[in-house]
Protein backbone atom coordinates (compact mmCIF):
# COMPACT_ATOMS: atom_id res chain seq x y z
CA UNK A 1 0.00 0.00 0.00
CA UNK A 2 1.69 3.33 -1.00
CA UNK A 3 1.87 6.25 1.54
CA UNK A 4 -0.95 8.22 0.42
CA UNK A 5 -3.86 5.38 0.26
CA UNK A 6 -1.85 4.77 3.79
CA UNK A 7 -2.33 8.25 4.92
CA UNK A 8 -6.29 8.38 3.24
CA UNK A 9 -7.21 5.09 5.26
CA UNK A 10 -5.88 6.64 8.51
CA UNK A 11 -7.70 9.72 8.26
CA UNK A 12 -10.83 7.38 7.34
CA UNK A 13 -10.09 5.41 10.55
CA UNK A 14 -9.88 8.46 12.81
CA UNK A 15 -13.07 10.03 11.10
CA UNK A 16 -14.97 7.25 11.98
CA UNK A 17 -13.48 7.03 15.32
CA UNK A 18 -14.25 10.32 16.51
CA UNK A 19 -18.00 9.90 14.61
CA UNK A 20 -18.51 7.33 16.80
CA UNK A 21 -17.75 9.04 20.07
CA UNK A 22 -19.66 12.11 18.99
CA UNK A 23 -22.60 10.07 18.37
CA UNK A 24 -22.16 8.23 21.83
CA UNK A 25 -21.80 11.54 23.43
CA UNK A 26 -24.87 12.96 21.86
CA UNK A 27 -26.85 9.95 22.83
CA UNK A 28 -25.65 9.87 26.73
CA UNK A 29 -24.76 13.17 27.26
CA UNK A 30 -27.24 15.99 25.75
CA UNK A 31 -29.17 17.70 27.34
CA UNK A 32 -33.10 17.47 26.29
CA UNK A 33 -34.56 19.89 25.19
CA UNK A 34 -37.64 21.35 26.42
CA UNK A 35 -40.78 20.42 23.89
CA UNK A 36 -42.59 23.56 25.02
CA UNK A 37 -39.43 25.64 23.60
CA UNK A 38 -40.56 25.77 20.61
CA UNK A 39 -44.00 26.37 20.64
CA UNK A 40 -43.05 29.77 22.95
CA UNK A 41 -40.96 30.98 20.03
CA UNK A 42 -43.62 29.87 17.83
CA UNK A 43 -45.57 32.77 19.30
CA UNK A 44 -43.25 35.29 19.77
CA UNK A 45 -42.97 37.92 16.60
CA UNK A 46 -39.83 36.99 15.33
CA UNK A 47 -38.79 40.14 15.04
CA UNK A 48 -35.50 39.72 17.33
CA UNK A 49 -35.63 43.35 18.38
CA UNK A 50 -34.05 43.21 21.87
CA UNK A 51 -36.63 45.60 23.67
CA UNK A 52 -37.24 42.81 26.25
CA UNK A 53 -33.71 42.85 27.12
CA UNK A 54 -32.50 39.82 25.33
CA UNK A 55 -30.33 39.62 22.26
CA UNK A 56 -33.80 37.78 20.52
CA UNK A 57 -36.84 35.78 20.34
CA UNK A 58 -35.35 32.38 21.18
CA UNK A 59 -32.87 34.04 23.74
CA UNK A 60 -36.05 35.47 25.26
CA UNK A 61 -37.93 32.12 24.81
CA UNK A 62 -35.33 30.45 27.03
CA UNK A 63 -35.70 33.04 29.63
CA UNK A 64 -39.24 32.45 29.75
CA UNK A 65 -39.08 28.11 30.13
CA UNK A 66 -36.63 29.32 32.93
CA UNK A 67 -38.67 31.60 35.02
CA UNK A 68 -36.67 34.71 34.56
CA UNK A 69 -39.34 36.71 32.43
CA UNK A 70 -42.44 37.43 32.12
CA UNK A 71 -44.39 36.44 28.62
CA UNK A 72 -45.48 41.06 28.79
CA UNK A 73 -41.59 41.18 28.49
CA UNK A 74 -41.91 41.18 24.95
CA UNK A 75 -43.43 44.48 23.81
CA UNK A 76 -43.89 43.75 20.68
CA UNK A 77 -46.32 40.58 20.91
CA UNK A 78 -50.24 41.40 20.47
CA UNK A 79 -52.43 41.40 23.93
CA UNK A 80 -53.26 37.78 22.45
CA UNK A 81 -50.29 36.14 22.02
CA UNK A 82 -48.70 37.48 25.60
CA UNK A 83 -52.12 35.58 26.87
CA UNK A 84 -51.20 32.60 24.79
CA UNK A 85 -47.57 31.96 25.75
CA UNK A 86 -49.05 32.84 29.72
CA UNK A 87 -51.59 29.90 29.30
CA UNK A 88 -49.13 27.55 27.50
CA UNK A 89 -46.50 27.97 30.80
CA UNK A 90 -48.91 28.39 33.31
CA UNK A 91 -47.70 31.28 34.52
CA UNK A 92 -48.91 35.15 35.17
CA UNK A 93 -49.05 37.17 31.96
CA UNK A 94 -47.02 40.19 33.87
CA UNK A 95 -48.01 43.70 33.82
CA UNK A 96 -44.96 45.51 31.63
CA UNK A 97 -44.46 49.25 32.39
CA UNK A 98 -44.77 50.54 28.78
CA UNK A 99 -41.92 52.54 27.61
CA UNK A 100 -41.81 54.82 24.35
CA UNK A 101 -39.55 56.66 22.63
CA UNK A 102 -39.02 60.58 23.25
CA UNK A 103 -37.09 63.33 21.42
CA UNK A 104 -35.45 65.82 23.45
CA UNK A 105 -35.74 68.68 21.17
CA UNK A 106 -38.05 70.99 20.03
CA UNK A 107 -36.30 72.50 17.77
CA UNK A 108 -37.88 72.36 14.70
CA UNK A 109 -37.36 74.76 11.43
CA UNK A 110 -39.98 77.70 12.87
CA UNK A 111 -38.29 77.69 16.59
CA UNK A 112 -34.28 76.72 15.69
CA UNK A 113 -32.43 79.56 14.42
CA UNK A 114 -30.19 78.19 10.93
CA UNK A 115 -26.67 79.72 10.38
CA UNK A 116 -25.90 77.94 7.04
CA UNK A 117 -28.06 75.41 4.59
CA UNK A 118 -26.89 71.96 4.17
CA UNK A 119 -26.40 70.48 1.27
CA UNK A 120 -25.09 66.56 0.77
CA UNK A 121 -26.08 63.64 1.63
CA UNK A 122 -29.62 63.02 3.68
CA UNK A 123 -28.43 61.99 6.82
CA UNK A 124 -28.36 63.07 10.47
CA UNK A 125 -24.83 61.47 11.09
CA UNK A 126 -23.32 62.79 7.53
CA UNK A 127 -24.62 66.51 8.52
CA UNK A 128 -23.33 66.73 11.71
CA UNK A 129 -19.60 66.16 10.70
CA UNK A 130 -20.22 69.40 8.88
CA UNK A 131 -20.88 72.68 10.50
CA UNK A 132 -22.83 71.17 12.87
CA UNK A 133 -25.79 70.63 10.06
CA UNK A 134 -25.99 74.25 9.85
CA UNK A 135 -27.90 74.77 13.13
CA UNK A 136 -27.18 77.32 15.24
CA UNK A 137 -27.63 74.86 18.02
CA UNK A 138 -25.29 71.91 17.94
CA UNK A 139 -27.01 69.96 20.02
CA UNK A 140 -30.31 69.72 18.58
CA UNK A 141 -32.28 67.15 16.02
CA UNK A 142 -30.95 67.96 12.67
CA UNK A 143 -34.64 66.81 10.97
CA UNK A 144 -32.78 63.92 8.07
CA UNK A 145 -35.07 61.04 9.92
CA UNK A 146 -31.95 58.92 10.43
CA UNK A 147 -34.27 57.50 13.76
CA UNK A 148 -37.06 57.18 10.73
CA UNK A 149 -35.21 54.84 9.27
CA UNK A 150 -34.21 52.52 11.52
CA UNK A 151 -37.42 52.29 13.10
CA UNK A 152 -38.56 48.87 11.30
CA UNK A 153 -42.12 49.34 13.07
CA UNK A 154 -42.78 52.61 11.67
CA UNK A 155 -43.17 54.49 15.37
CA UNK A 156 -41.38 57.77 13.76
CA UNK A 157 -41.95 59.92 11.10
CA UNK A 158 -41.21 63.49 10.53
CA UNK A 159 -43.08 66.36 10.42
CA UNK A 160 -43.23 68.80 7.88
CA UNK A 161 -41.68 71.49 10.19
CA UNK A 162 -38.78 68.76 10.62
CA UNK A 163 -38.85 66.74 14.17
CA UNK A 164 -39.44 63.25 14.53
CA UNK A 165 -42.91 62.43 15.42
CA UNK A 166 -42.95 59.03 17.99
CA UNK A 167 -46.59 56.83 17.55
CA UNK A 168 -46.43 55.49 21.52
CA UNK A 169 -48.95 53.21 20.13
CA UNK A 170 -46.48 51.90 17.34
CA UNK A 171 -43.15 51.80 19.59
CA UNK A 172 -41.87 48.81 21.08
CA UNK A 173 -39.11 50.31 23.15
CA UNK A 174 -36.33 48.78 20.79
CA UNK A 175 -33.54 51.35 20.73
CA UNK A 176 -33.01 51.61 17.33
CA UNK A 177 -34.04 55.26 17.19
CA UNK A 178 -31.80 55.82 20.20
CA UNK A 179 -28.50 54.05 18.34
CA UNK A 180 -29.44 55.84 15.10
CA UNK A 181 -29.12 59.40 16.50
CA UNK A 182 -26.23 61.20 16.19
CA UNK A 183 -26.92 63.81 18.84
CA UNK A 184 -27.96 60.97 21.54
CA UNK A 185 -31.25 62.90 21.40
CA UNK A 186 -33.94 60.07 22.09
CA UNK A 187 -34.30 57.83 25.24
CA UNK A 188 -36.75 55.56 26.41
CA UNK A 189 -39.55 56.87 29.08
CA UNK A 190 -42.56 55.25 31.17
CA UNK A 191 -45.35 55.75 29.25
CA UNK A 192 -47.13 56.28 32.25
CA UNK A 193 -45.34 59.67 33.23
CA UNK A 194 -45.82 62.58 30.92
CA UNK A 195 -43.55 64.89 31.58
CA UNK A 196 -41.01 65.71 29.19
CA UNK A 197 -37.54 67.99 28.55
CA UNK A 198 -37.66 68.41 25.00
CA UNK A 199 -34.57 70.63 24.87
CA UNK A 200 -30.81 69.51 24.89
CA UNK A 201 -28.77 72.33 24.96
CA UNK A 202 -26.63 73.08 27.77
CA UNK A 203 -27.26 76.97 27.79
CA UNK A 204 -28.35 79.54 30.10
CA UNK A 205 -30.34 82.44 29.49
CA UNK A 206 -30.11 84.81 26.58
CA UNK A 207 -27.17 82.25 25.27
CA UNK A 208 -30.01 79.57 25.00
CA UNK A 209 -32.43 81.63 23.49
CA UNK A 210 -30.22 83.37 21.12
CA UNK A 211 -29.85 79.78 19.46
CA UNK A 212 -33.52 78.69 19.96
CA UNK A 213 -37.27 79.88 20.47
CA UNK A 214 -37.91 76.85 22.81
CA UNK A 215 -34.60 76.43 24.24
CA UNK A 216 -34.31 75.89 27.87
CA UNK A 217 -32.33 78.64 29.48
CA UNK A 218 -32.18 76.84 32.69
CA UNK A 219 -34.87 79.84 34.88
CA UNK A 220 -35.30 76.38 37.10
CA UNK A 221 -39.26 77.56 37.74
CA UNK A 222 -39.84 73.77 36.85
CA UNK A 223 -37.50 72.19 39.71
CA UNK A 224 -39.39 74.72 42.15
CA UNK A 225 -43.10 73.84 41.00
CA UNK A 226 -42.20 70.03 41.09
CA UNK A 227 -42.02 67.82 44.07
CA UNK A 228 -39.25 67.96 45.82
CA UNK A 229 -36.91 65.54 44.18
CA UNK A 230 -38.56 64.98 40.63
CA UNK A 231 -36.29 67.85 38.82
CA UNK A 232 -32.95 68.37 39.09
CA UNK A 233 -30.95 70.42 37.08
CA UNK A 234 -27.29 69.34 35.89
CA UNK A 235 -25.51 70.71 33.07
CA UNK A 236 -27.97 73.83 32.92
CA UNK A 237 -31.02 71.67 32.27
CA UNK A 238 -33.94 69.89 34.24
CA UNK A 239 -33.27 65.89 34.46
CA UNK A 240 -36.66 64.36 35.77
CA UNK A 241 -36.38 61.45 38.28
CA UNK A 242 -38.48 58.94 36.09
CA UNK A 243 -38.58 56.11 38.84
CA UNK A 244 -40.61 58.55 39.90
CA UNK A 245 -44.37 57.83 38.51
CA UNK A 246 -46.38 59.17 41.14
CA UNK A 247 -46.78 62.91 39.85
CA UNK A 248 -50.09 63.60 38.08
CA UNK A 249 -50.22 67.21 37.36
CA UNK A 250 -48.43 69.51 34.98
CA UNK A 251 -47.31 71.96 37.27
CA UNK A 252 -43.86 72.46 35.89
CA UNK A 253 -44.36 73.20 32.72
CA UNK A 254 -47.16 76.18 33.36
CA UNK A 255 -44.38 78.84 34.26
CA UNK A 256 -41.77 77.67 31.57
CA UNK A 257 -41.25 80.72 29.68
CA UNK A 258 -40.01 78.98 27.02
CA UNK A 259 -41.95 75.63 26.80
CA UNK A 260 -39.02 73.51 26.93
CA UNK A 261 -40.97 71.01 29.55
CA UNK A 262 -43.98 69.70 28.00
CA UNK A 263 -46.97 67.58 29.40
CA UNK A 264 -48.25 64.98 27.04
CA UNK A 265 -51.42 63.63 27.33
CA UNK A 266 -52.76 60.38 27.57
CA UNK A 267 -54.52 61.19 24.15
CA UNK A 268 -53.16 59.43 21.23
CA UNK A 269 -52.42 62.11 18.55
CA UNK A 270 -52.13 61.50 14.82
CA UNK A 271 -49.00 63.15 12.92
CA UNK A 272 -50.83 65.18 11.33
CA UNK A 273 -52.16 66.48 14.54
CA UNK A 274 -48.84 66.25 16.00
CA UNK A 275 -47.06 68.47 12.94
CA UNK A 276 -49.80 71.02 13.79
CA UNK A 277 -48.46 71.58 17.32
CA UNK A 278 -44.70 71.88 15.55
CA UNK A 279 -43.76 68.39 17.19
CA UNK A 280 -43.36 69.50 20.33
CA UNK A 281 -45.37 66.48 21.91
CA UNK A 282 -43.06 64.42 20.18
Amino acid sequence: MGPIATALAIMGGLGLFFGAVLAVAYRFLRVPEDPRLEAVENLLPATNCGACGSPGCHAFAERLLAGDAAPSGCTVSAPSAVEAIAELLGVDAGAADKRVARIHCAGDKGHAFQMAAYEGFESCRAASMVSAGGKACSWGCLGLADCQSACTFGAITMSPEGLPVVDPAKCTACGDCIDACPRDLITLVPVRQPLIVQCSAPLTGEDARMICRVACDACGRCVNDARPGLIQMRNGLPVIDYGDLGFTEPGPTLRCPTGAIQWVTAKQFTAEQEAKSHGRLG
